[in-house]
């Protein structure tokens, strides 16, 4: 599958670093409403109110409303693979990666990355059964966030670490209460 991109889909021109702020701070702000309210609260004019821009300011950044939602799955879709996935990354193969991933899943739930709790547990009601970009993206977002874990299960089972589904489900409970 390939990355998903993060400048947004009309404006594929440079960005001057004031720009490259102002497009981020768009989208934190983005991110914080829609984990609260969804991606349907989100708005160009609402946005440009709260960030005091003009509409047609903000609009140049996105060019539509499905532009600005896809922008911001794709956004808080890096961040929960910053601060989750790729620190997990950096331990060793096995068990270890394994443990650092889910201590980091279950630490990214308590920290508050977003005012409304999981990002993409919030949106998932508005875009699981609708179909469409926005749905797409959500859903490609979503699986590819926990395509490491899945494969890591898979690894150590193949590796007789988990010789019985008891077992596996014991360990998670276990995991789960360190």
């Amino acid at each position: 599958m390939p990355e998903l991109s993060l400048s947004p889909s009309p404006a594929k021109r440079r960005r001057t670093s004031q720009g490259e702020q102002t497009y981020q701070a768009i989208l934190q702000r983005a991110m914080d409403i829609a984990s609260v309210e969804g991606l349907e609260g989100l708005s160009i004019g609402r946005l440009a109110g709260e960030l005091t821009m003009s509409k047609s300011g903000l609009f140049a950044h996105f060019g539509s409303k499905e532009e600005l939602q896809l922008a911001t799955i794709t956004a808080a879709r890096a961040l929960v693979i910053g601060r989750v996935v790729r620190p997990a990354l950096r331990n060793p193969k096995g068990i270890q990666r394994l443990q650092r991933l889910c201590a980091a899943w279950l630490n990214y739930t308590e920290q508050n990355l977003f005012p409304g709790g999981c990002f993409f547990a919030m949106t998932s009601v508005e875009f699981k059964s609708r179909p469409g970009a926005v749905r797409d993206r959500w859903l490609r977002s979503c699986k590819s966030g926990w395509r490491p874990l899945g494969g890591w299960f898979g690894m150590l089972s193949r590796w007789g670490k988990f010789k019985r589904i008891s077992t596996l489900i014991s360990w998670l409970l276990k995991l789960i209460h360190y």
